[in-house]
């Protein structure tokens, strides 16, 4: 299969939504600011500074901490494709101007090895991350290159990308990377440069995975005599990047090398199930997902489709978010979804929604843009605090108030993760082929492109995702005829569509609403999605949901805290779903919908001194409660949360 939809320039979408807008602005204006300011103290960009002379001291952070910069590169690139802001072109050219000098002759560019034993360079790509690191600089080079069509980024990338050719491969180092990130790097690197060999050898990464003997196994030996050596200092020992805890990931109880974590376990094509790392395992998926856009596998897609229903339908939280378990930051079993330690990583979610979106445009299917959305509003927008200071590496379902957010953590990869996807927003509002435009999310925000050879102008007015009313304008020198595809989401029971006051009478395919027609000037278009709130029940085999529901409206999952309620949301009931009602405030963390109804409760005071009693004994009263949109969990005091509620 190719591509069949391209999403916009981002120079090319403007956005101006009452709910987006300012996010993204304080994505630009506090959370880059922010996030900088901890690569200048935690050592970040001293690495490199070290590696030009420009700095003393040892190598601080854990040996992958480069990519921490890279995203941040990746994240400001797109922010300064639509936005002129000097101080942060000017961050961005110092960080640029530090990594073009680190760089090695040859290409090679890591500050760790630079920094000490240069004969470590590429002896274990399973933990040092080289390849991971390799990828996200390929991919802000990308994003800055199609931003400002500057190439010195690109530059920097091309000659490791060289580098890396020239020594993995067929007949080459017979290495796989620990870390997926290269392979839809080197994609992406392939679609602006043309050069065939990129996509040739992220294919090769992708299908020399999980092939026997596995170079990851073979390495296992070189990671034990770095522990030994004592290579590694111990605050790198000490933090959440365990250098032994990370080689126990990759055995079995018998100490034998178990690939499952690292989806190494079978090749690509014969995996049954998302497996391992949440994260990497969402990367992998989302670069066979980018190959496929350029190259012709139906075997291969067969399996990236197998592995997506996988996810979307057994091991995915309600939220969007993936990989349930704390310890290995992975996915389980099939069903298995504990809420209060769920881990739903935030750059999971970021990996999904790579992989949801590459899905979509291979196959034009609404159904992956349905997950992105849900992950886009939920699983990923609470990662990060309203204020955009502080941010949540997991993403619990239920906490208590013990739970807090963190400004840093010794791994940062969520916070400039985050980041470059909400900064990167508009290139999933809409997509595009020849002669049709499809309306992805309905977001406030206007695109300029060409359809059948005509320049259009397309301008959506929506208060999304508050109400489900959109109103679509059209501008054009010359009636043309093209497509306009509107998705209707999953969720959605009842939609309405008029072209000029007239219904559209036509059903959704594959998601979409398609009106072909000639198009005029000043040509109206109104969606209308009924957005009732709801209570949703999870499949009978998800044990940690049984007997209890979530509340939902349109594309948000909805949470109860203490801090709204009268009584301990732990206790409380749903016994009267009836009596749901939505309402928007101004008064709770700036503006929003909660959701409101009608509660059972237990009286505690009657339990006193007793641990079981008969069940016609107890007594329940009535009491009111308020949810709040997942996302804006924990953004006051710290207070009792959960998305589950029990039923009566």
């Amino acid at each position: 299969m190719t591509r069949q939809y391209h999403s916009p320039p981002l120079g090319d979408v403007t956005v101006r939504d009452t709910f987006w807008l300012p996010r993204l602005k304080t994505n630009y204006l506090v959370s880059l600011d922010h996030q900088y300011e901890h690569l200048q103290a935690n050592g970040s960009l001293d690495n490199f500074r070290r590696v030009v002379g420009e700095a003393g001291g040892d190598f601080e952070g854990p040996p992958f901490i480069d990519a921490n910069v890279y995203k941040w590169v990746e994240a400001a690139s797109y922010v300064l494709a639509t936005d002129d802001m000097p101080t942060l072109r000017e961050k961005a050219n110092t960080v640029l101007s530090l990594i073009e000098q680190a760089q090695a002759d040859d290409g090679y560019l890591f500050t760790y090895f630079m920094l000490g034993d240069n004969s470590g360079r590429w002896s274990n790509v399973t933990m040092m991350h080289e390849l991971y690191c390799a990828g996200h600089l390929i991919e802000a080079a990308v994003a800055h290159y199609q931003a400002l069509d500057d190439e010195r980024l690109l530059r920097v990338a091309r000659d490791l990308a060289d580098h890396i050719d020239e020594r993995f491969g067929p007949d080459k180092l017979d290495k796989i990377p620990g870390h997926e990130e290269i392979e839809l790097a080197l994609v992406r690197l392939y679609r602006v440069t043309d050069e065939e060999r990129y996509l040739d050898l992220a294919g090769y990464f992708i299908d020399r995975r999980g092939r026997d003997p596995s170079p990851l196994a073979a390495e296992l030996p070189e990671l034990e005599r770095l522990i030994e050596r004592d290579s590694f200092s111990k605050e790198q020992k000490e933090s959440g990047w365990s250098v032994v805890g990370y080689q126990d990931t990759l055995r079995d109880e018998s100490g034998a090398y178990d690939g499952l974590w690292a989806q190494d376990h079978k090749p690509v094509r014969d995996q049954e199930r998302v497996e391992g790392h949440a994260v990497r395992a969402g990367n992998l998926y989302a670069a066979v997902a980018a190959y496929l856009q350029e190259v012709d596998d139906d075997e291969l897609f067969t399996a990236v489709e197998r592995l997506w229903q996988n996810m979307v339908t057994r091991r995915m939280y309600v939220t969007g978010g993936i990989g349930s378990s704390p310890e290995s930051e992975s996915f389980t079993a099939d069903y298995d979804l504990p809420n209060d330690t769920a881990f739903a990583e935030t750059c999971a979610s970021a990996s999904a929604i790579f992989w949801s979106h590459n899905m979509f445009e291979l196959t034009g299917n609404g159904e992956y843009v349905d997950v992105l959305e849900r992950i886009l509003y939920n699983a990923l927008l609470s990662g990060v605090s309203l204020d955009g200071t502080r941010y949540c590496y997991s993403n619990p379902l239920q906490t208590d108030d013990e739970y807090h957010r963190n400004e840093w953590f010794y791994v940062a990869c969520c916070p400039p993760n985050l980041s470059r996807v909400l900064a990167s927003l508009g290139k999933y509002i809409y997509a595009r082929s020849e002669s049709e435009l499809l309306l992805n999310l309905y977001v406030s925000s206007t695109v300029e492109t060409t359809l059948s050879g005509t320049d259009i102008t397309v301008e959506q007015t929506t208060g999304y995702p508050w109400d489900g009313d959109v109103v679509v304008e059209l501008s054009l020198d010359d009636s043309t005829e093209f497509a306009l595809g509107f998705r209707i989401p999953g969720w959605a029971e009842r939609w309405d569509i008029t072209v000029d006051s007239e219904s559209v009478s036509a059903e959704p395919t594959d998601g979409y609403v398609t009106i072909e027609r000639e198009w005029h000037d000043g040509d109206h278009i109104e969606v209308s999605l009924a957005m009732e709130p709801n209570a949703v029940v999870a499949h009978p085999e998800v044990e940690s949901d049984r007997a209890q529901a979530a509340l939902r409206r349109g594309p948000l999952v909805y949470c109860l805290e203490d801090i709204d309620n009268t009584e301990p949301v732990q206790h409380l009931i749903l016994s009267h779903p009836d009596s749901l009602s939505a309402r928007y405030t101004e008064s709770i963390l700036n503006g929003m919908t909660v959701l409101e109804g009608r509660a059972s409760l237990q009286d505690l005071q009657e339990w006193q001194d007793m641990l079981y009693r008969s069940l016609e004994s107890v007594t329940e009263s009535a009491t009111d409660f308020t949810a709040i949109p997942y996302y804006a969990r924990n953004n006051r005091e710290s207070t009792s949360m959960t998305v589950w509620m029990r039923l009566a």
